[in-house]
Formats: C-alpha cells, sequence, structure tokens
C-alpha cells in the first residue's frame, strides 16, 4: 500500500492511528447484530468527521480500529464521537445492553501511531485479529 498523502487545503498529511478500546468490565457484549451494528456506526462517524477507515476488526470484547485523522481535527476527538455516538445508539436498540451495563464503554483507550510501520502491515495486523 503506497503512502497517501491527505489534505484539508492548509496541511498535507498522514497520520494514521491504531486505536483499541473495551466495552465496560471488557464484557463480552460485541457480537452478532451488536457487532454488525457497531460497524456501519463506526463507519458513520468517521465518514462525517472527514476520517478514513483503513481496517476495522470488532471482537467480543474489544475493538481495533486503524483510521487516518485530519491532525487539526485529532484521534481523541475522533475516538470520542465514536464511542458517543455509539453507545447511545446500541443501547437504544438493544436495551439488554443497559441492564448488563452501567455505560457500555470504559473511558480509556489505547492509541498509536503506525509511524515507521508500513501501513499495510498494520492493517494485516487488524485483519487477523478475528483469527486469534
Amino acid at each position: 500500500m503506497a503512502v497517501t498523502l491527505r489534505s484539508n487545503g492548509d496541511v498535507a498529511f498522514q497520520c494514521a492511528f491504531h486505536v483499541v478500546w473495551c466495552p465496560k468490565y471488557r464484557r463480552r457484549v460485541l457480537g452478532g447484530r451488536i457487532e454488525e451494528r457497531l460497524k456501519d456506526l463506526i463507519g458513520e462517524v468517521v465518514d462525517e468527521k472527514g476520517a478514513w477507515l483503513v481496517e476495522m476488526e470488532v471482537m467480543p470484547d474489544h475493538v481495533h480500529l486503524l483510521v487516518e485523522v485530519d491532525p487539526q481535527y485529532g484521534v481523541h476527538r475522533l475516538v470520542k464521537a465514536i464511542k458517543g455516538r455509539s453507545s447511545h445508539v446500541l443501547r437504544e436498540e438493544f436495551p439488554h445492553l443497559k441492564s448488563q451495563l452501567p455505560t457500555l464503554w470504559t473511558n480509556s483507550y489505547f492509541v498509536a501511531t503506525v509511524g515507521g510501520a508500513p501501513l499495510a502491515a498494520v492493517k494485516r495486523y487488524v485483519e487477523q485479529q478475528k483469527g486469534r
């Protein structure tokens, strides 16, 4: 995969992040219809915020996301938007989540820049998580 320079008109950038977060208490609630709906919601928010989804994998107890984000918008704001929207919508559409968890997500998350690693290598890593 070739390096793609993005631009917002003022800044040219290539800022890719590997983001991982978990449901509260690392409960294994992200399967089936919830997993599919979560993937849709993540895609919607990424598009709305002007970011680029490279790869995504949802495990029963955590989410892996490889995403490119405009540095002027910031990865923190993107993750906050994804977690906020998905928590609200999923808890409305799947009421049993409300009784299982006080909130859907933990407050914390892991984020790392892709740095010198080829984007394709990190993409492969995220794709392979489901098979582990």
